[in-house]
Parts: C-alpha cells; structure tokens; sequence
C-alpha cells in the first residue's frame, strides 16, 4: 500500500490507533527510507548496510515525532527522505572527527585574514576589511578564556558541536553558552576598537 498513499494518507496511517495500520505504515516509511538513503549516500562513495538501517531507524523515530509539523509544503516522501539524509550525514561528520582530538582540530585550524578578500574589492575595501579581521584573530587569541578559545577555534576548523562539548568533557548546552560569550567578548572588543556590527557585516559580505 505504501506506493499507493497520498501525503494525508501517510499521516493518518502513521497515527492509526489500530497496531496492523499502523505497522504496515512504519514498515513501508523504513524501507522508503532506506531507498532514498541508499540512492542519495551512494553518490559519495559506498555506504554499508548496517549504517544505512542504523539511520532508518533514528530518522524515523524523528519523522514520528515531527509528524505534526509536516504541513503539505512538499510531498511526504521528500520531506521525510530529507530529515533521514540529514541524519545520515550529521552521523557521517560526527564519525569522522571521532577520532581527531581537540589538540589536532585547533593547532591545523586556519585563521587567515589574507584569504577572505576578494580580489575584486577596491584596495579600500580590502585595507578595511583586513584592518577588521586582524583585530577579530588578535582578539580571539589575547582576549578569551583558555577554554573559550578552544571551542571557538575548533568550530571554526569544522569540528560538530556536540564533539566539542563531549571532547570538552561538558554538553552542548553548556557548549552553547561557552561560545555565546566568546562571541560577546570579542563583540566588545571590536566595538572598543571602534568596529561598528555594520562594519562587521561589510567584512563579510
């Protein structure tokens, strides 16, 4: 029946209060899960099997819980495929830096003024926007905490919230609010320096 079921169809059938309905709904989301995953994932190289039903698994318990907020924008197969895919992918990223310590994420992280010019600005243009970031890295490096500076430089090379916060030793929300006034300090440094947040803006426009 799954082929054969309208968007309202999925939503009543994936609620039902009758178990056979119901399992016969989650049955088909899985394995319409596991095809579009395969089909999507294959694009960037093999992925195995036990981690493609490792996804089905956690992204439909995501699509069950936010079945609320489907609102008929896209088909459902869209929708529920593109939650699936994001898990896959937030796992994937999560698994590659596993193994990276927090020492080798922050000591190879890049923090070059000269690369986020464009080489058609005008020289005033670009003179003010290196002016900004030299000032942005001094203060990243002068100005905040020890342990402010290691979340910040290390999700600046790209390693995943919650590997930081589990590297760390603390939690994402913990993580969260470290960073939020990280952010702040260096905000206030800038403006101390005489940067306006629509100068900050124009830097990186």
């Amino acid at each position: 029946m799954g082929p054969q079921r309208n968007d309202g169809d999925w939503r009543a059938d994936l609620t039902s209060a009758e178990a056979p309905l119901r399992d016969d709904a989650l049955r088909d989301l899985q394995d319409m899960l596991y095809r579009g995953l395969a089909k999507s994932l294959s694009k960037g190289g093999r992925v195995d099997n036990a981690f493609l039903e490792d996804i089905v698994q956690e992204s439909s318990l995501k699509i069950l819980d936010k079945l609320h907020d489907f609102e008929g924008r896209s088909k459902f197969r869209t929708w529920a495929v593109t939650i699936a895919v994001r898990t896959a992918v937030s796992k994937m990223r999560t698994r590659e830096w596993h193994n990276v310590s927090l020492e080798s994420a922050t000591s190879n992280a890049q923090f070059d003024p000269q690369i986020a010019c464009d080489v058609a600005e005008t020289i005033e243009q670009t003179n003010g926007r290196l002016e900004l970031l030299r000032k942005l890295k001094e203060l990243i490096d002068t100005e905040l905490t020890e342990r402010q500076w290691t979340a910040l430089t290390a999700e600046l090379s790209g390693m995943p919230l919650p590997q930081i916060a589990e590297k760390l030793g603390s939690n994402t929300n913990s993580l969260y609010k470290l960073l939020h006034d990280a952010r702040k300090r260096l905000r206030r440094g800038l403006e101390a320096a005489g940067f306006t947040i629509d100068d900050v803006r124009e830097a990186w426009a």
